[in-house]
């Protein structure tokens, strides 16, 4: 196995990196990302590119011909990036791969990065969907990550290989990049006043785990990947220790921007899910990976408070 991982940069493509690292089947590792690994990693051959440049993604490529791809490069919005630029770096990203793996001709097998908000909460739409259930994306990161399912499954179809999407619960961790997250640590939290609808989430140590199996696996579609068990925004706020602050309709608008400004920026896809909820079955990839997630939703969450205490450190004495 010759893999190819975007996103490298990142907390979920550096922890996937170093479970590659320890697999006696891979031969190579490849990584890309705007930004370098916060870890070392002894056998990754690592670039820095741009996902706007195309270019330079196509080159490192063409030279590396691999035969696994685990296309983590997803910007999720005010997790590393603005709304904007997320969805820009998404979509130019995903293209300028996919583009080019389809000319390569190297590749059997693509694991690609998706999320649960690809169904929307439509009012009337499934409360726990599962993988049958058509995509309706309502939110900007949901639409995003539409497009990446669509573009990798239109190449795999070109090239005739197995695409795995990878539909993540919301991604959270105590030194993880989620909007989400930031949210739940503010003293005080904005909730629904109409009701405490339940949502899930996933440990990225559990979301490294699931890219590393599917990278393993044939299976050609998507995968819900969820934390067992929910969690109300209501129950996830007291948790924390911190107060609920119920909103009701036009008062979103001003907690938004006082969340901005401390900090926290609210973007539509996390107001969707302290609203409407947001959880998934998650049943298929059990099946299909032959894995489960270790830690549960409520697990989770309470790992997301636990900070550990400050030691602060004596000088030494000055060396003469």
């Amino acid at each position: 196995m010759r893999v190819l991982i975007t996103g490298v940069g990142g907390d979920l493509g550096t922890r996937v990196a170093l479970a590659l690292e320890q697999a006696s089947e891979v031969s190579a590792l490849c990584g890309i990302d705007v930004d370098p690994p916060r870890r070392r990693l002894r056998q990754l051959e690592f670039h820095r590119v741009d996902p706007a440049d195309r270019s330079r993604t196509a080159a490192v490529v063409r030279t590396f011909e691999p035969t696994h791809v685990a296309h983590l490069g997803i910007f999720e919005p005010n997790a590393r990036s603005g709304p904007a630029r997320a969805v820009g770096r998404t979509a130019s990203g995903t293209v300028g791969l996919l583009s080019t793996l389809a000319a390569v001709g190297t590749v059997r097998r693509v694991v690609a990065r998706s999320g649960i908000e690809v169904y929307g909460r439509r009012r009337g739409s499934a409360v726990c969907p599962d993988e049958d259930v058509a995509p309706d994306p309502t939110t900007a990161f949901g639409h995003s990550l539409r497009h990446v399912e669509q573009v990798a499954h239109g190449v795999g179809r070109r090239l005739d290989v197995p695409v795995t999407a990878l539909r993540f619960a919301p991604l959270l961790g105590p030194h993880f990049p989620s909007p989400l997250g930031r949210l739940l640590r503010l003293p005080v939290v904005p909730v629904s006043a109409l009701g405490d609808p339940p949502f899930s989430v996933l440990h990225p140590a559990d979301a490294a785990a699931a890219v590393v199996a599917a990278l393993g696996v044939d299976h050609d579609g998507p995968l819900d990947v969820v934390a067992p068990g929910v969690v109300t925004p209501h129950a996830a706020v007291r948790l924390g220790g911190r107060l609920p602050l119920p909103v009701l309709g036009p008062g979103w608008r001003p907690a938004r921007l006082l969340a901005e400004l401390v900090g926290a920026p609210l973007p539509d896809h996390v107001r969707e899910l302290l609203v409407r909820g947001r959880a998934a079955a998650g049943h298929r990839a059990h099946e299909v990976l032959g894995w489960r997630p270790e830690r549960g939703t409520t697990d989770v969450v309470e790992h997301l408070f636990e900070w550990p205490a400050v030691t602060y450190l004596r000088p030494t004495e000055e060396v003469a």
